[in-house]
């Protein structure tokens, strides 16, 4: 018996160390991301809303292990007509995701405490629509990050960039420019700051990828641009023949962080 478990043991260990690095590659654990994305007509609406994300839903995240939750809002919001919340939410695996839809049903300390927005009339709604974003860490970033900054918080601007692909293969494409192509380490070379990198697995403009940056302020973000633009390694990564093409639209949503938000 011991010699048929040495044998197992040795074709075991064969196995895995015969298996190619991609396939090892894939199987490293990764972060998943949950984005809502509140809509809204009205500054009061957003008041409220901020109000019980601030008094109520981040405190029972936080009862359930989530920490370190993002709470942004778009420059212009004030002024557009579409106004709208990114509340960015970090998991460690996809059973966190049911977690927190039954929290907003089984929490009687955030119905409690978000009495104003849980009890709202139909005909007094705090917002419009949520859009739910699920995402999964790239293979290359495979945990969110809190940047560095030292400027005001008020000044700062995260950089939340969405990237469609006109197919799905073109869609994969780009995210392999990111990871094996090194755009990643690009922007880590440049001091990007970032938050994330991440496919999305479940949104409403698939195939996409997206990713946020953050910088003090938005000359400081300005300047990020125009040196990563002139980059000879960037000049050279963005004509690879096997790139080209990969993005049909690409979206950048510029945001400043919630007073209360934790990134």
């Amino acid at each position: 018996m011991r010699k048929k478990n040495t044998i197992l043991f040795a074709i075991t260990c064969v196995l895995f160390f015969s298996v190619p690095a991609a396939y090892a590659y894939k199987a490293e654990k990764r972060d998943y991301y949950e984005i809502k994305l509140y809509r809204l007509s009205t500054n009061e609406q957003v008041r409220k809303v901020d109000e019980f994300l601030q008094n109520a839903y981040l405190p029972a995240l936080h009862r359930l292990g989530i920490s370190k939750v993002g709470v942004f809002h778009p420059v212009v919001n004030d002024t557009a007509a579409d106004k709208r919340i990114y509340v960015f939410i970090p998991l460690h695996s996809l059973d966190q995701v049911n977690m927190v839809e039954d929290m907003l049903v089984k929490d009687k300390e955030l119905t409690k405490a978000g009495d104003m927005y849980w009890n709202a009339a139909y005909n007094a709604v705090v917002y419009n629509r949520i859009e739910t974003i699920l995402l999964k860490a790239f293979p290359m970033n495979p945990t969110f990050a809190i940047p560095s900054l030292t400027g005001k918080k008020t000044e700062r601007v995260y950089e939340l960039r969405s990237y469609e692909g006109g197919t799905e293969r073109l869609y994969r494409q780009k995210v392999k420019m990111f990871n094996e192509g090194g755009e990643i380490s690009l922007f880590k070379r440049l001091n990007f700051n970032a938050v994330f990198y991440a496919e999305v697995l479940a949104g409403s403009h698939m195939p996409n990828l997206m990713y946020m940056t953050s910088f003090n302020n938005m000359a400081d973000r300005d300047q990020h641009w125009k040196v990563f633009g002139a980059d000879a390694e960037w000049n050279k990564l963005k004509v690879v023949p096997e790139y080209l093409n990969t993005v049909s639209k690409n979206d950048p949503i510029l945001l400043n962080p919630a007073d209360f938000s934790e990134l």
